[in-house]
């Protein structure tokens, strides 16, 4: 068995743009999540409007019109992205406003079918001028990767970590994700942060103290969508090419066992789970390829065409064993946790 590739594959996907990706969406979850205690079953609908609003308006191969009516494209990158993020407000206003008022459940309901809706529209017909259907939108990451200040790759133990490019978005979302938690820190220890943390644990006691529990909820799912937006933003320009069918509902529940893991309520959580997940996830795929290969492992328990489902099924199943015995996850506090109780 090759440890040492293995090792450095799953090292890759750990600290390089999945983990990177997953910590800074995870992040926005945490607010929501962890924070609030808003069940947002659709988060990855905030990266996918933060991914084509960035590659709509950076597309650099050529502009085209709107349904005849506006010219997108030729644009700027940094334009792109806080489009990307103006979009994500615009979909926490339009879930928000309709649910928050109700029960917990209606808004996970909501946000689930509404990323649902929102993937389905952009892969139809109807939506192909602007979207480009299921062909997605590509070329539009070149004037991100012209400011790539590094000229050579990333070895560890002799085998390729990283190449120019790589380094240079797995950088700058790494820094995002560190601005986004120190951001985190500050607010959730603000009294702003107090006190969406007693809506958590009884908003009907937050609202006979006077506050407005509607608008601190809707002040939490803008914000979380926004860090959200800004994840799809990085995915989008990680990858050079987008297209509907990369965000899929189980995207979002990825990002929940992430935040589950590193232990919701907390600002380490997201990135240490980040970081656990994937190595866990790219190291015990690498584990059963190389035992199927040399035949360690019989090709009839582990077929190798079903080797991504195992592994999920191995870490579905450490995560069942993570909610028994310790279900604030990592670093999370399970005082703080039973307070409802």
């Amino acid at each position: 068995m090759d440890v040492v590739q293995v090792i450095v594959d799953a090292l890759r996907s750990a600290i390089g743009v999945n983990g990177a990706v997953f910590a800074l969406a995870a992040v926005g979850l945490n607010l929501h999540f962890g924070y609030t205690g808003l069940l947002n079953f659709g988060h990855v609908a905030f990266l996918m409007v933060g991914a084509y609003g960035t590659a709509l308006v950076a597309t650099d191969n050529s502009s085209f019109e709107v349904f005849g009516l506006v010219t997108v494209g030729s644009g700027s990158l940094f334009v792109g992205v806080v489009v990307g993020m103006g979009l994500a407000v615009l979909l926490a206003l339009m879930l928000g406003l309709p649910t928050l008022r109700l029960r917990a459940d209606y808004l996970a309901i909501v946000t689930i079918a509404i990323s649902e809706i929102l993937r389905l529209l952009f892969r139809s017909g109807v939506a192909q001028p602007v979207t480009r259907g299921v062909f997605g939108v590509q070329k539009y990451s070149d004037g991100f990767y012209l400011n790539n200040p590094f000229d050579s790759g990333f070895s560890v133990l002799g085998r390729s970590l990283f190449s120019p490019n790589a380094i240079w978005v797995v950088l700058v979302t790494w820094l995002l994700v560190l601005v986004t938690s120190l951001f985190m820190w500050q607010l959730t220890r603000s009294p702003w942060g107090r006190v969406i943390r007693s809506i958590r644990e009884d908003e009907d006691a937050a609202r006979s103290l006077g506050k407005n529990v509607f608008s601190y909820k809707m002040q939490s799912l803008i914000v979380g969508g926004v860090i959200g937006g800004l994840a799809g933003s990085m995915r989008a320009l990680s990858q050079q090419s987008i297209n509907p069918d990369s965000f899929l509902p189980i995207f979002t529940f990825f990002v929940y066992a992430v935040l589950i893991l590193g232990g919701p309520g907390t600002i380490l959580g997201p990135i240490v789970g980040a970081i656990i997940f994937w190595f866990l996830i790219q190291g015990i795929e690498g584990v059963l390829r190389e035992g199927v290969g040399h035949g360690w492992i019989p090709a009839w328990l582990v077929p190798p065409e079903q080797i991504p489902a195992v592994r999920f099924a191995l870490v579905g199943l450490g995560l069942m064993l993570l909610m028994a015995f310790r279900p604030q996850g990592i670093f999370g506090s399970r005082e703080e946790m039973l307070l409802d109780a």
